[in-house]
Parts: structure tokens; C-alpha cells; sequence
């Protein structure tokens, strides 16, 4: 369900180097920021701060993409769930998983609606980067909420509005059509959608002002997926890589976090 150019352009970074090779690579200074973040801490088994992975725990991936979460959740020895729209996707994702420590994984093509799945049988449900992309969200988030037990965790995230809104002006216009980016949530607006489908917030946060400017350079630039990156996009990762690589430069990643986040995220919970 995530956007065909997101997937693309997040294969490309992690294999293209920037173009000064005195300088760390942009998955290098992508590592790094997300970890200030408190995000993918495998030494903790955090994919997120305030949500941690167990051994026990069985873990549903909606739109789980390349992979990548399914698989940091297997090392963890969870048993892992994953479901994407793309068949291609589920096979990238079989293979990585096939390669984990997994108690036991099994992939599904799904649009979520409904999931292949039984009632109450995860723990944890993460959805990231696909509510966005559906015609009827509530109809997804029913289903989420029917598969997760009693008690069980959720961490979903969908694009901030703000970031979203200075795309809008400059994205190409299929950035905005199916199977793209459908809609733009409100801050408000994603609580209530997640309140209304019954489930309690834990946690407001948000993430990505690194990825918020990074994609509008990306525009800017008219760099073509799958190519290295134009140096506009090198020297925004070094000139980032700079920033938090100074002692006093949390609180400034911070702000403008809340400023121009790429994402806004929750983590709530089903009623025990």
C-alpha cells in the first residue's frame, strides 16, 4: 500500500553513496537519525520509544513493504504476520523474513480489507505510511482493531500535514492519485480515526524533518528514481549530518521535528 516511489527511493539510498566519499553514506546519517529518535534500537528491541518488540509477542505488519520492520521484529524472535497489496513486496519480505530469527512468520497479499487473518491473534499491529493510501481508512483500522487481542499495542503512522501540504504544491500530480497518496490527515483528524475505532492513545510523537526537506529537494532536483543522487540531495544529508552530529543539537532536532515532521505518529492500545 506504501507509494511505489517511496519503496524506490528508499532502495536507492541505501545502496548509493554520496558523492563526496569523505563524507558517511546517506544510510549512515539515516541510522543515525532515526536512532536520536529513539527508532529501530535493536540492542533494546525498540522499534519505536514505547515500543518494544518481544520474544512473545506476535507481531502484525500492515503494508510491510521491503521488509525491513518485519524483519528488525523477527530478530527478536517474535512471531511475525506481514501483509502488503504488492506481491512483490511479499516475496522481498518472505526472503528477509526466511532469514530471521523468527518463532514462526507467514506473508500475505492484502489490502486489508478484510485481512486473511482470525480474530484476536496479535499483540502487536504496526501500520506505517498506508492509511494514506486507502479509500476507506475506518474500514482498515476495523479490521486492525478485530485481529489484535485484548490489551495488544498499535504503532501507526501516516504523513503530517504540514510536510504533506508543501508536497502538494510541487509533487508531481500521480504523487496524488491511487495507489499514491488518496488524502492529507489533520493531526486531529488521525487521533479521532484511531479513537473512533475504539482503541486508547498512549503516545503522540513525530518524526522526519531530514525526509520532510529530502523529498522536496528530491522534486526540485528532478532526480529519477533508482539513479545517484543529485548533490542537492548529498548536501542536505551531509549539512544534516553536521547538525546532529553536534553535542547541543537535540533540542534542535526536536523543534523541527514539531515543526515539518515527514510523519506523525501514534501508539495506542486495544482495551484489555
Amino acid at each position: 500500500m506504501r507509494t511505489a516511489l517511496a519503496k524506490l527511493a528508499k532502495k536507492t539510498l541505501r545502496k548509493t553513496p554520496l558523492t563526496n566519499c569523505s563524507r558517511p553514506s546517506s544510510n549512515i546519517v539515516q541510522q543515525k537519525d532515526a536512532r536520536m529518535s529513539g527508532i529501530f534500537l535493536a540492542e533494546k528491541g525498540q522499534l519505536y520509544d514505547g515500543f518494544t518488540i518481544e520474544a512473545e509477542d506476535t507481531v502484525i505488519d500492515i503494508g510491510c513493504g521491503d521488509g525491513c520492520v518485519a524483519k528488525f521484529c523477527a530478530n527478536r524472535g517474535a512471531k511475525i504476520i506481514a501483509t502488503d497489496i504488492c506481491p512483490n513486496s511479499i516475496e522481498t519480505t518472505r526472503a528477509k523474513l526466511k532469514k530471521s530469527k523468527a518463532r514462526e512468520f507467514e506473508v500475505h497479499v492484502s489490502d486489508s480489507t478484510p485481512l486473511p487473518l482470525e480474530d484476536n491473534v496479535a499483540t502487536k499491529i504496526i501500520c506505517r505510511e498506508v492509511l494514506e493510501h486507502v479509500d476507506d481508512p475506518a474500514a482498515v483500522m476495523s479490521e486492525l482493531v478485530r485481529v489484535a487481542k485484548p490489551g495488544a499495542q498499535f504503532l501507526i503512522t501516516v504523513p503530517d500535514p504540514l510536510g504533506e501540504s508543501v508536497q502538494k504544491k510541487i509533487a508531481p500530480k500521480e504523487y496524488w492519485m491511487p495507489p499514491n497518496h488518496v488524502r492529507i490527515f489533520e493531526r486531529e483528524e488521525f487521533a479521532e480515526l484511531l479513537e473512533n475505532s475504539g482503541l486508547e492513545i498512549e503516545k503522540r510523537d513525530s518524526h522526519g524533518f531530514y525526509w520532510s526537506i529530502w523529498w522536496i529537494l528530491f522534486w526540485a532536483a528532478g532526480q529519477e528514481l533508482g539513479e545517484p543522487e543529485k548533490p542537492i540531495l548529498s548536501h542536505w544529508t551531509a549539512t544534516w549530518n553536521e547538525l546532529i552530529d553536534k553535542p547541543d543539537s537535540r533540542h534542535i532536532k526536536q523543534a523541527l521535528e514539531e515543526f515539518m515532521p515527514k510523519s506523525q505518529i501514534l501508539i495506542a492500545k486495544k482495551a484489555a
